[in-house]
């Protein structure tokens, strides 16, 4: 199939897979265990609802007992913790908003067909989140000197079988660098946008880690463990790792962590047909822990680039929606939309093999028609 009909033919093939989901238009990426993404072309406001926040699981919902909740923080620390839910929200809180992105949003894209769950555009979201800090943990803990990373661990729990396969059941867990770990953007949640977390999105505790992908917003948290090591689980090396080119340019696995600079063009959506009047193109863009410098939208399918409109206030780790008047001409047309970060980097053209199936941020054209009348 070539590129210009496999688009074209994505709209047909989200249709195929909706289901019964929280809200209209959510497309099931997967039933059991629930992977949901809602349309991103309905992404209007700087907060995401709660029910329009994409969904990404690896194993079925863990239940969990609020009233015989513990959250255990053991390892090399000084005073080994093990705080009930009560506990837990008794200490000092924070609320801030924060973007996450699931790793493979965009997956869909991506030529050869890549393995993973196929999302289009819409396993992103930004909501505001309410919980402790985990330096406040750290801190009650008293981590020793030889302390390098921490590893959060969650209660959801199964046996990878697919090639490469896990040793066993495991837990879904991710280590973070002791630096990062102790950034005010590295929280433990229990409130999303101002309500207790529902069980789909971590509840009771999930982590959210400021300008990193998903896969390490570990959810149902039980066990944080201080490591004096560097912690190579099933989850950082097999998957959601990339290659880094280094050492003569040999390949070196490594751990994904921080999101890609990215624009994405909520409306007009892939395959729309509008009218030949002045319309308003609008969209996303997030960079990372970097903020937001610019964002370029080409209308003739990159050959000249022209200057779009950031709205509101820059926000640290969230992104930016931004939008773009255009007086369309009849005709095929395609769309493009590329982000620059505070340091001048941006979208490539092309996708790097060496990111595998995850961190796609390339530029991907939005086809649409205009009418003639």
């Amino acid at each position: 199939m070539r590129r210009r009909d496999a688009l074209k033919a994505i709209p047909l093939a989200a249709a195929t897979l909706r289901a019964r989901a929280d809200s209209p238009g959510v497309t099931v990426r997967m039933s059991e265990p629930p992977n949901l993404e809602p349309p991103f072309a309905e992404q209007k406001t700087f907060l995401t609802p709660t029910e329009q926040f994409y969904v990404r699981n690896h194993f079925a919902t863990p239940t969990v007992d609020l009233k015989t909740y513990t959250l255990e923080v053991s390892g090399a620390v000084a005073t080994p913790l093990k705080l009930t839910l009560a506990e837990l929200l008794a200490l000092p809180a924070v609320t801030m908003p924060l973007t996450l992105e699931c790793a493979g949003n965009g997956r869909v894209f991506l030529t050869p067909p890549a393995r993973g769950l196929q999302w289009q555009l819409g396993a992103v979201g930004t909501a505001e989140w309410t919980g402790v800090r985990l330096s406040t943990l750290l801190d009650r803990a008293g981590i020793k000197k030889s302390a390098v990373e921490v590893i959060l661990v969650g209660a959801d729990k199964g046996a990878i079988t697919s090639d490469p396969a896990s040793p066993g059941a495991v837990h879904f867990d991710r280590s973070i660098p002791l630096l990062k770990a102790r950034a005010v953007e590295t929280i433990l949640a229990y409130k999303m946008n101002g309500e207790p977390l529902t069980d789909k999105h971590g509840a009771p505790l999930r982590a959210v880690i400021g300008g990193w992908y998903g896969m390490a917003a570990v959810k149902w948290i039980t066990r944080i463990i201080v490591s004096e090591t560097a912690y190579d689980g099933f989850w950082q090396t097999f998957d959601y790792s990339v290659f880094e080119r280094r050492d003569g340019g040999l390949p070196t696995l490594k751990p994904l962590t921080a999101m890609e600079p990215k624009a994405q063009i909520a409306w007009p959506a892939f395959g729309e047909t509008i009218p030949p009047k002045p319309c308003t193109i609008r969209g996303m863009a997030w960079a990372s822990e970097i903020e937001v410098a610019k964002v370029e939208v080409s209308v003739d399918g990159g050959a000249t680039w022209s200057m779009a409109k950031l709205l509101g206030e820059p926000k640290p780790f969230c992104w930016r929606l931004w939008n773009f008047e255009w007086q369309p001409k009849p005709g095929l047309v395609k769309l493009l939309a590329r982000c620059y970060d505070a340091n001048g980097k941006t979208q490539p053209e092309k996708r790097d093999p060496d990111r595998r199936s995850y961190a796609i941020n390339h530029l991907v054209p939005v086809e649409v028609t205009v009418r003639s009348t």
